[in-house]
């Protein structure tokens, strides 16, 4: 069956933040994620499919359950049940690959955690000393985007399963001294609504950027976004094609700055930049600084620079430390760090 065609991120009115945090997520991983907050109806989750659409198509080992690229290190071939896949254990053939575009795992807020990190059958393991693991949404979402919404009505102890996987890039299931590892590497993209509840304060510092989005208050704004989507649901392939150069540069646009980005270099002076903000926002801990390092060079990648700026410094700061914070109980998430100054 024909799947329906996603609108294009390209073609979303406004909302430069958002997709700006989104590119920036895709370019370095290394990030940990990107938390959306805002109100329905803000094409967050359009936004998501719309940039998976235009990555480049990935490689994975053909009927692989963990999205595995053909002979990927720390690959967990040797205690996968499926001997289906040549190059296993068994096989020093190369593996019979495809090629799939960029998967987006969407993880319904009931979630459990037997669903999210995968089981171990025990019974099999001590009866006959082998191991058989079931993949959960964290194997589906290996070199993809895992999509998180309301992450603020998930079990907590599940968005810390989360946030150490993005983190880490492992995923490992421990059960009655049995455990299992494979590779957990993805870009993790939360959104809430703060209306319906806050993230608990070390929980929000783990997601390394934090964008808030909001209807557009311009009338002309929102006709355009009516004019647009009634022009997609009504002929989308001519929709598309209108869009389809503008797609184009981008993608090419995050390909080079995903080549440039280690390239890219910091000279000293942004470091104390980038600690001075940090220490002028009250930021706890040191996770904000090098999260705004990673942040400020990113930008610049995707910029095409070669040297991160005072300006990189500057943007990456409105990423990076408005939900970092210290706030008093009952306030809100800072929106706008421009002109900030602690005790304001």
């Amino acid at each position: 069956m024909k799947t329906r065609p996603h609108y294009p991120f390209v073609a979303i009115v406004g909302q430069e933040d958002m997709k700006t945090g989104l590119i920036l997520a895709i370019i370095n991983p290394t990030l940990s994620g990107v938390l959306i907050r805002g109100e329905k109806g803000t094409a967050k989750s359009t936004a998501v499919r719309g940039l998976a659409e235009i990555l480049p198509s990935i490689e994975v080992v053909r009927d692989c359950p963990f999205q595995l690229a053909p002979h990927e290190p720390g690959s967990p071939c040797d205690g996968c049940a499926r001997k289906a896949c040549i190059g296993g254990n068994e096989s020093k053939k190369s593996p019979e690959t495809v090629f799939r575009k960029v998967a987006v795992v969407e993880l319904p807020v009931g979630a459990t955690e037997d669903r999210v990190v995968g089981t171990l059958d025990l019974e099999k393991a001590l009866k006959e000393g082998e191991k058989h693991f079931e993949p959960g949404l964290l194997a589906c979402a290996h070199r993809g985007i895992l999509y998180v919404d309301e992450v603020n009505l998930l079990d907590d102890h599940v968005v810390d399963i989360l946030l150490d996987s993005a983190a880490m890039g492992v995923n490992t299931v421990e059960r009655e001294g049995v455990s299992f590892t494979h590779p957990a590497r993805f870009v993790l993209v939360g959104t809430m609504n703060p209306e319906e509840g806050e993230l608990r304060p070390q929980l929000l510092d783990r997601f390394g950027l934090c964008v808030t989005v909001n209807g557009s208050r311009d009338p002309h704004e929102r006709v355009e976004v009516m004019e647009r989507r009634i022009a997609f649901d009504e002929n989308p392939s001519q929709f598309l094609e209108k869009w389809a150069d503008p797609s184009l540069r981008l993608a090419e646009e995050i390909r080079r700055a995903i080549a440039l980005y280690m390239s890219v270099s910091v000279p000293r002076e942004r470091l104390f930049d980038i600690a001075a903000r940090c220490l002028e926002a009250g930021v706890d801990g040191h996770r904000g600084d090098i999260i705004m390092l990673k942040a400020a060079k990113t930008l610049a990648a995707f910029r095409g620079r070669m040297e991160v700026s005072c300006e990189d410094v500057e943007e990456a700061a409105r990423f990076v430390l408005p939900h970092r914070l210290r706030r008093q109980p009952l306030q809100d998430v800072i929106q706008d760090m421009r002109g900030f100054k602690e005790g304001k």
